[in-house]
């Protein structure tokens, strides 16, 4: 074993803003983004955070997605690839669709460039070569079969047969080469706006699930390290119990990992993985700490969480094996919800920050962890999370009572909410405060990210415009942080 890090993954006071790419106002990695690092850098935040930027498998979740490494590509910037001359020109008004858009910057790629892009491209390619090869094919695979999971193509896919893939890849190579393109194109873009933002000061924190999809790249190509039955299936399932968001718990369904066969094999697919975050991220969040102590197991048959039970996991091993890999971790951990010591003491021997949100803070008890006053230095305060209301819509539905405790916080009286509560996480111990930029917009419940365990059309589609950021709030902000120490 190794002693505690002695990086501190939070050296000084920062402020930060939650926003997920989609909900810029072009949803993607062009223009908007960088006005928005200038919007950041003018209020003197230093931190953007993220959601998890993967391709989703379903839906709009970037929580259940196609690849612990690739990118999404719905977040491509088709103007940049413009100005690239990859692309034609194209009406503001006729927006071409995205996946033809990249086909056809494929082809002028490879008709127009040069030996310096092609060795920049060869070079990504081998880098990135030991999921890569894997994941474009299962794109290609699953679109030639009706976007059907995995576990329902013919049975010498499924089963990764030597002769079936080698066959698939010839049979499939066009299609997979434009997929191999797409991840170059994003991840070409992501490392242009991150070295942006970081030349204004700025961190990129991004988001990393514990558990992976179902139908994914990753348990297709890796079936070992999951419990799965012969066919391929998910035997039992991750989730949580009952909680503060649901009476029934959630059930999230990911399949959960075979850990002694993890462990067996150095931890090398954790790894791999962490190498592509910290590619990506200049600080990560790991979602779901408290699951690497223990795991909340759900027979896959249950409709619900309920009927899950706790088993162990390595988590001082595995993160042991991490920091003797990199040297550092700038990891921040979710260690929200049913938190035991065990839990406690793995996060604090890696000296990793916690996260703390100030909407849970306010249930009467002077020793809620919560509340401002108790807060530590080592770790990241939120208003709230993509997971909560938005703090104007939570405060709406408080009692008056609750709404007196929360108006008493932080000696900040007189402000209106959600000011009150933002400068109270402003001023807050906690080196890092992150604001979701619905707060600093004042918006109220319609603008909700995501309602835990509800099937909602409307989760994960919020989007801002900047016609709702006044004039005042860039000066306001800067005032704020600037008597925080931030």
């Amino acid at each position: 074993m190794t002693d505690h890090q002695e990086y501190e993954v939070l050296p000084r006071r920062l402020a930060g803003v939650l926003l997920h790419p989609t909900s810029l106002p072009d949803g993607d990695l062009g223009r908007d983004a960088y006005r928005f690092v200038d919007f950041l850098a003018n209020c003197g935040i230093g931190c953007w955070q993220t959601l998890p930027l993967g391709q989703p498998s379903h839906g709009l979740s970037p929580y259940q997605c196609l690849s612990v490494h690739a990118g999404n590509t719905s977040l491509i910037s088709l103007d940049t690839l413009v100005s690239e001359g990859w692309l034609e020109p194209f009406p503001t008004d006729k927006k071409p669709e995205g996946e033809e858009s990249i086909r056809r910057a494929w082809s002028c790629f490879k008709e127009s460039a040069g030996d310096e892009q092609w060795s920049k491209y060869d070079l990504f390619c081998h880098k990135h070569e030991h999921w890569l090869d894997d994941y474009i094919l299962f794109l290609a695979l699953r679109s030639h079969h009706d976007n059907l999971p995995w576990w329902e193509w013919p049975a010498p896919l499924r089963n990764r047969d030597t002769s079936a893939l080698q066959q698939a890849r010839l049979r499939l190579k066009d299609e997979t080469e434009v997929h191999r393109f797409a991840q170059y194109v994003i991840f070409n873009q992501w490392h242009s706006l991150r070295d942006y933002a970081n030349s204004r000061g700025i961190l990129m924190f991004g988001d990393t699930p514990i558990f992976v999809a179902e139908n994914s790249a990753d348990v297709w190509s890796q079936r070992d390290y999951f419990q799965l039955s012969a066919d391929g299936r998910a035997e039992v399932v991750a989730g949580v119990p009952p909680d503060y968001f649901s009476d029934t718990g959630q059930r999230w369904g990911n399949p959960l990992y075979d850990w002694n066969k993890i462990s067996s094999d150095g931890f090398t697919w954790w790894i791999e993985r962490t190498r592509s975050q910290l590619e990506w991220f200049d600080l990560l969040r790991i979602d779901h700490f408290r699951g690497f102590e223990s795991y909340w197991s759900i027979p896959s048959e249950s409709e619900t969480a309920i009927d899950g039970h706790w088993e162990k996991a390595p988590g001082h091993e595995l993160f042991d094996t991490l920091l003797k890999t990199f040297k550092k971790l700038p990891i921040v951990v979710e260690d929200l919800g049913i938190i035991t010591p065990e839990v406690t003491a793995l996060r604090d021997h890696f000296n990793l920050p916690g996260t703390k949100v100030l909407q849970f803070a306010f249930d009467g008890m002077p020793d809620n962890p919560y509340l401002p006053e108790n807060l530590v230095a080592n770790s990241v305060v939120y208003t709230g999370t993509h997971d909560n209301d938005t703090t104007l819509g939570w405060y709406s539905d408080l009692t008056p009572d609750e709404k007196a405790r929360v108006n008493c916080a932080g000696g900040e009286g007189g402000m209106n909410q959600p000011w009150h509560m933002i400068t109270c996480a402003l001023n807050t111990s906690s080196r890092l405060a992150v604001i979701p930029m619905q707060d600093l917009l004042g918006l109220d419940s319609d603008a909700r990210m995501n309602t835990p365990g509800v099937v909602n059309e409307e989760n994960w589609r919020w989007s801002f415009d900047w016609s709702e950021v006044s004039a005042g709030l860039v000066p306001l902000m800067h005032s704020l942080i600037e008597k925080s120490g931030r």
